[in-house]
């Protein structure tokens, strides 16, 4: 019993002196308490299967964030680690039986050799021939489907897949669950060491080579890792979809990872993350007005471009939250003082 108070004790701690000090962090406490409680509240089949999806895209688009944002490797063809994932994790579950907790994760390590694939010719490509070279991936990839639709498929793609689980619910809680798990993940490697080298690589890789740090060793680590992820995020769509088609791979899924880690705030994991919880709930609510949707979809996107370039997600916490000048830890926007080393903060 004492051993229970002193972590209830800790936890009070931590949640006074770590969360509670920063909007920020109390808007994502929230943000996972609704998402873990929402089922006790609506069980409606079709809002449970937006917020599976959403879960799902949120993890590809921080994957995107992972790579291009932190690296600067401009990835126009994030779609192929997607398809990579969803094709491998339905031929594994129709053809060897594997079931979803197995594929899955097998899913994602062909993700990596795809990664490995993508980024040892396009270690020595910048800016616009790296994304025009990534782009060419996935379209190749198609067309390989297309040559052996005895086993792909072909443009019907691969269906009857095992399901996820037997329940909306449980199909809920394992994607939203993983999506928490593998965002923070991700966002812990981005705050680590590596992380920060991702970023000098991405300031001046000229410079960081001068330092005698292994450049190409970086670069393919977050391609691999990237992939890893995206191929994670491609298994679940498959299992919850129980389909892998050419879809997948369309140049339009790249393209929309790219608007969504941008409208939310590159360099952040967190603001793609946002974007797709934002956007893909909107995008189906404008399903309401079919003749206006792709319209009033692009106008948000433009206006948010357009008034916050730094992303939608950066912006509101630049509004909320201010950098000591001293020691960069952030504070509050209304506090005068540094919450750490005391310095004035107008």
């Amino acid at each position: 019993m004492g051993l229970f108070w002193f972590y209830v004790r800790r936890g009070y701690r931590v949640v006074r002196n770590e969360v509670l000090v920063l909007p920020s962090r109390v808007i994502l406490v929230l943000f996972v308490i609704t998402l873990l409680m929402l089922p006790l509240f609506t069980r409606d089949p079709y809002v449970l299967r937006i917020l599976i999806l959403t879960s799902i895209f949120a993890i590809l688009a921080a994957s995107w964030d992972l790579l291009s944002g932190y690296t600067g490797q401009m990835n126009f063809g994030h779609a192929l680690f997607f398809g990579v994932g969803a094709y491998t994790a339905a031929l594994l579950n129709l053809h060897v039986h594997i079931p979803p907790w197995g594929s899955i994760p097998l899913a994602g390590l062909t993700a990596v050799l795809a990664g490995l694939i993508i980024g040892i010719p396009c270690l020595r490509l910048r800016g616009t021939y790296l994304a025009l070279t990534t782009l060419a991936f996935p379209i190749i990839l198609l067309g390989l489907i297309f040559a052996v639709p005895g086993i792909t498929g072909g443009e019907l793609g691969v269906s009857g897949l095992a399901r996820l689980s037997n329940s909306r619910i449980w199909d809920y809680y394992i994607t939203v669950v993983l999506m928490l798990v593998l965002c923070a993940i991700m966002w812990k490697i981005t705050d680590s060491n590596t992380g920060i080298i991702f970023h000098a690589i991405r300031e001046d890789e000229l410079a960081v080579r001068a330092a005698g740090i292994n450049t190409t060793r970086y670069k393919l680590l977050a391609f691999s890792l990237s992939g890893f992820f995206a191929g994670i995020s491609g298994g679940l769509y498959a299992h919850f979809m129980r389909i892998a088609g050419p879809s997948t791979l369309e140049v339009s899924m790249s393209f929309t990872v790219v608007i969504w880690a941008i409208f939310g705030g590159i360099v952040t994991i967190y603001g793609p993350v946002g974007a797709v919880f934002i956007l893909f709930p909107m995008l189906e609510f404008f399903r309401f007005w079919p003749e206006y949707r792709t319209l009033m979809f692009a106008g948000v996107v433009l206006l948010i471009l357009l008034y916050m370039p730094e992303g939608l997600l950066p912006w509101i916490r630049d509004k909320i939250e201010v950098e000591c000048p001293r020691c960069k830890i952030r504070n509050m926007a209304a506090r005068k003082t540094c919450r750490i080393c005391t310095a004035p903060l107008d």
